[in-house]
This record gives C-alpha cells, structure tokens and sequence, in this order.
C-alpha cells in the first residue's frame, strides 16, 4: 500500500500533460471545480475532454483555451442559458475552435463501461432512431449476428482516458473512496482511466473506510494521488457537505455572456489567484459557512456513515 497524498499542484503537474484526454466526475454536483482551476493556471493546452456531460468545469477550461476536442451528450450552465464560451468555440473558433462528437448520456455511461472493462466497444439500442448517429460518424450501426432478419444494434466505443479526476466525499490515503448521493459515471472512469486524481474534502483513516466497505466506490488499486481539497467542487455541490453556490455560479454565467466578461471573470477568480487556499479566503469563511449550513438543512448524512457503522 502507497501513501499517495500529493498537492493539487502537484497532481495536476504530474499526471496532466498537454494532449491528453481527459474526463472528469460528477455534474452540477462533485465537479472537481478546483483542479479545474488548477489545470488552467497551469496553462495546459490541446486537452481532449471526454465526459459523461459537463457544466462549470468545461465552460471555463474552454474559455481558458485549454480544450481541442469534446465527446460529450452536452456541455451546459444551468444558471444564464447555454454554455456561451463553448458555443464562442464550436461557431466562432474563440478562443479556439473546438472539435465536438455528441454521444447521448446513456451512449456515454456504456463508453466508461466498456471501457473499464477493457473491450473495444458496446452494443446498445438506445440510439436507434436518433439523428446522434448521422451527426457522429464514431458510432456504427450492425446487424445483430445471434438475430434471422433485420435486427439493427448500435456499436458506441468504448474509452479509456488519459486521466480522470474526480472529487468525492472522502478517502483514505492509499485511494479507497467513498462517494454517496448522485454517483454518475464515476467508479466506471475510474476503472477505464490509465492515471486517477482523487480530490475530496477528506481524508480519513482507513480503518474508517473498513467499517463500512460497501460504500468504497473507488478502489485504491485505481487511484494514483489523493488530494486534500476541502471545497474542492464550489460553486457546485457535495452531498453531504455543502450547498451550490447559485448567487457565484449566476455572476460566473453572465460575465461569460462576452468574451470579455469571462476573460475579466477568469483573471479574478484563477489565474490572479495563487491557489484554491487563496480562492476560499477570497470567498470568505461566512459564505463559505453558509453553504454547508444550507446543506446540512437540506440534507444529513446518516449517523451510520458519520460513525463508521459502529
């Protein structure tokens, strides 16, 4: 067992490179917002962003100039419309034009199984009937050979990215994870990815972790660092932990509206920042305060989780 503790920073440095393909858990909840900003600030470039749908994280790592490529069902905002720096990519080429392959939510979710399983591709059906297909020429169409007659099965292939970084609740420091409330693709991406970033708001004994195994979605055998990044999804949220932060996400959203907007939202709130300890000082202990109390009336973790199942 490898202590596997690390900065953000360092993370980031070690496992991200320019090129890479990349994908990221969580959405609207558990964005690892943090490395996001890390990544930025880090001036990685030519990123190929492969996700099982995206909001804050790739808006701004497209705003950033940081993504050449998307597979993704949508990339959106939930507050100020559409994601305006995606649609400035894809029409407009700003800040850099940006290659896109649509795939629908579930197509996706078969991709990370497949690959964490380690096969080429997957067969589904879902996908019959949809103008997806004409709009990606990634996904073939077979007839099914265990079928007489006309049977017509979708073939979606299958993923295995460079990196995937995914922000949980807690772990141990060897990267056993425990993930609860909407688990998305995440235990899947973690299993097809070659390199793992873990960030989470703890990290605990694994004792601890033992206690309760069922709830160990990640393996550590699929983890390579374990992060310490308490906030590390804000403006989204964590189950468990604290609230989104609407009033940040709705201001983030319409300075994104312009090109100049955003890049004047971008310098404030990352590349002027040193770190994600600065960025919390800058949102403030009260805000900050108030988000896990908006949380906590909304929802509590189970006694049974807080003590570890004793």
């Amino acid at each position: 067992m490898k202590d596997k503790r690390m900065s953000l920073k360092e993370a980031i440095s070690t496992f991200v490179s320019d090129g890479c393909t990349l994908c990221h858990g969580g959405i609207d909840t558990r964005s690892p917002f943090a490395a996001a900003c890390e990544i930025i600030r880090q001036g990685k470039k030519n990123l190929h962003l492969i996700s099982q749908s995206s909001s804050d994280i790739g808006e701004i790592l497209i705003g950033a100039g940081c993504i050449a490529k998307v597979e993704s069902p949508y990339l959106w905002m939930s507050l100020g419309g559409s994601g305006h720096n995606y649609r400035r990519a894809v029409e407009k080429g700003i800040p850099m034009h940006v290659e896109t392959r649509e795939y629908s939510n579930l197509a996706m979710a078969l991709r990370f199984i497949g690959g964490s399983m380690g096969v080429p591709f997957i067969p589904t059906k879902s996908l019959i009937g949809s103008d997806i297909m004409k709009a990606n020429p990634d996904i073939k169409v077979i007839n099914n050979p265990f079928a007489n007659g006309d049977d017509q099965v979708v073939l979606v292939p299958s993923v295995q990215p460079d990196v995937a970084i995914i922000h949980a609740q807690r772990s141990d420091m060897y990267g056993n994870v425990q993930i609860w409330g909407v688990a998305m693709s995440d235990e899947y991406e973690a299993r097809a990815a070659n390199k793992v970033i873990i960030t989470c708001e703890e990290i605990i004994p694994t004792i601890e972790i033992r206690k309760i195994p069922n709830m160990t979605s990640i393996p550590s055998y699929c983890v390579d660092a374990v992060v310490h990044v308490p906030y590390g999804s804000h403006p989204t949220s964590v189950t468990g932990y604290y609230w989104t932060d609407q009033p940040f996400r709705k201001a983030m959203a319409s300075m994104g509206k312009t090109r100049e907007g955003f890049l004047q939202w971008l310098d404030e709130w990352v590349l002027n920042i040193k770190d994600h300890d600065a960025f919390l000082e800058k949102l403030g202990k009260e805000r900050l305060d108030r988000l896990r109390e908006l949380e906590h009336d909304n929802y509590q973790i189970p006694e049974i989780v807080k003590k570890g199942g004793d």
